[in-house]
């Protein structure tokens, strides 16, 4: 039964395409948000383009334990290990949920200060204050969906989270719609309905995955399971989750830094970033749904002691997202002035984001090398090169970059764009190195027939295949 099912389960084609609708509903939920919220200002866009750049910087402080165990769920399946699988669910889900806790009650308690020293414009302040509150208060709920369906996504089941993700968008939009022109009874309440309806669509998320993770291993946890805690296995998580981590949060915070050096040129290069930012997401859904499957196969098939394999799946994962990328790009540089359009009327801020269209053309096959190798050194344990690299080359050629030409020499936002394409491709070209070299992929293959050899001198054998030989890499 096992060999019929987990096929399925772990090839790259049916992980990746729920993983792509999960991906475009979040993709839609971010582009209705920003249409919705245009129509009450550019402002309010600025606010919430600038405020998800600080939450997306801080969820890196618990995408550290849920990205290990993730990881560390896959590999544990591979190798048949399903009861250590299990307990590393729970370690992770318990983790994450703390450190969630902690952010929410620091950011309903400090949104003034937090928003000011991160430069938000004064006349964005008030706005700002109200929204950084109430979604950052929900902070929790974020730390919980993230390590959720993270988890849930490692076993094979990815299905799970896109069908939740579908309930919480349309939630999200009709509350949205609710709130922002007062209809069906609701008040009225501008950019604070908003942040009342992203939070609302979470809990409600969040209730579901729950159940779902209750069942979603080889025996049920129960709520007397929750007290589970194993140093080995969280010390396995955050070997595998610590790099990741730091990786993300440089990541993260740079991109907060770049938009505080937008906030410096202005308010419509502010918006006019974010308005990008919805479009550009488009480009590298399905790249980034193939990289987010690549990761959980390599992982799985790493863990199952199947190297070659692992080594091939990231080059046929490549082959397949970057033409994706490159051609969802080229779409939108013919439509993208209209889809802006749906956005502002503004001329400034559609000529500023329009001129970053060409720019996109060359970013986003960068971005999708990195995601690919990138993901898949992670799978195999060489999280901590991508890290160096990370915190190397990017605050290098991003960040210092981006303000030496874009603020300093006044070149303005096209230098900030150009920083951040060259980022990409240094990365991606370290990474591309370090995965042509197999490093970790020899050492398991060592280690393989270490066992192997162990196994004949003890009369064990068994002659054959790794416990995670039954899944295929198609």
């Amino acid at each position: 039964m096992l060999k019929k099912e987990a096929p399925y389960k772990f090839s790259l084609w049916m992980l990746a395409w729920p993983i792509f609708i999960e991906q475009f509903l979040q993709f839609l939920l971010g582009a209705v948000d920003t249409l919705m919220v245009s129509h009450l200002s550019d402002d309010a866009v600025a606010v919430v383009g600038f405020s998800n750049q600080l939450f997306n910087a801080l969820t890196t402080l618990f995408v550290t334990v849920a990205s290990g165990a993730g990881i560390l769920i896959a590999q544990k399946i591979g190798s048949a290990k399903e009861e250590e699988a299990r307990t590393v669910g729970i370690i992770g889900l318990k983790v994450t949920a703390l450190i969630g806790l902690i952010l929410s009650v620091v950011l309903v308690a400090f949104p003034g200060p937090i928003a000011q020293i991160l430069q938000l414009p004064d006349e964005l302040l008030s706005l700002g204050e109200t929204y950084i509150s109430i979604v950052g208060g929900g902070m929790i709920l974020t730390a919980l969906i993230a390590v959720l369906s993270t988890e849930i996504r490692s076993t094979g089941n990815t299905k799970a989270p896109m069908l939740i993700a579908v309930g919480m968008n349309l939630i999200h939009i009709g509350l949205n719609y609710c709130f922002i022109f007062g209809k069906l009874g609701f008040p009225q309440v501008g950019l604070a309905g908003v942040g009342v309806s992203t939070v609302t669509s979470r809990t409600l998320a969040c209730i579901v995955l729950f159940i779902i993770f209750l069942n979603a291993f080889c025996r049920k946890i129960n709520f007397k399971d929750l007290r589970l805690f194993d140093r080995k296995l969280f010390k396995e998580i955050m070997d595998i989750g610590w790099p990741l981590g730091v990786n993300s949060a440089s990541w993260f915070f740079s991109q907060l830094v770049i938009f505080s050096f937008l906030a410096m040129l202005g308010a419509k290069e502010l918006a006019a970033r974010t308005y990008m930012n919805t479009l550009e997401s488009f480009c590298f859904l399905l790249g980034f749904s193939v990289a987010l499957a690549l990761q959980i196969q390599v992982a799985h098939l790493f863990g199952g002691g199947r190297t070659k394999e692992a080594y091939k799946a990231s080059y046929k994962a490549l082959a397949i997202g970057l033409p994706l990328v490159t051609l969802n790009a080229l779409i939108l540089v013919f439509c993208g002035r209209s889809l802006l359009g749906l956005f502002t009327d503004d001329p400034v801020i559609l000529n500023i984001a329009e001129s970053l269209l060409w720019l996109n053309m060359l970013l986003q096959p960068g971005k999708m090398l990195n995601m690919a190798l990138g993901n898949s050194l992670n799978a195999v344990g060489d999280a901590r090169y991508t890290m160096t690299v990370s915190l190397i080359v990017m605050w290098i050629v991003a960040v210092c970059g981006s303000y030496l030409l874009g603020v300093s020499a006044a070149w303005g936002i096209t230098a900030i764009y150009s920083c951040m394409i060259a980022d990409e491709y240094t990365r991606g070209v370290f990474s591309f190195v370090r995965w042509r070299a197999r490093k970790r992929l020899r050492i398991k293959e060592q280690e393989l027939e270490r066992e192997a050899k162990q196994q004949s001198w003890t009369g064990g054998g068994g002659g054959g295949k790794p416990a995670g030989a039954v899944f295929s890499a198609e």
